[in-house]
């Protein structure tokens, strides 16, 4: 018996999609070893540190069952929080009797 999966890079600008057939029993990394998506993502210089099964992070040993997506996420850049945080520093509140 075989499985059918499919593996999505998340990119910047966009996402590549690999539909695999796997054997019965494979695993995340059996799905990252394809030759199709290995040689993609060294193309790429990736080294997928987080991935997920349907957007929940997993294991690499976690087992696949017919019809997984297998998502390689990227690293974050900039945290949210931070990054608003920054913007609300540089301007004067309007509300502030103070006007800081």
């Amino acid at each position: 018996m075989s499985l059918r999966v499919s593996v999505a890079i998340a990119l910047a600008d966009r996402q590549e999609l690999f539909e695999l057939v796997l054997a019965e029993g494979s695993r995340v990394a059996d799905a990252l070893a394809a030759p199709e998506v290995r040689a993609r993502l060294e193309a790429l210089g990736i080294t997928p540190t987080a991935v997920g099964v349907w957007s929940r992070r997993c294991a690499r040993e976690t087992p696949l069952r017919d019809g997984d997506r297998v998502e390689v996420y990227r690293p974050i850049v900039a945290d949210a929080k931070e990054m608003r945080r920054s913007r609300a520093r540089l301007r004067p509140s309007t509300r502030s009797r103070s006007g800081r």
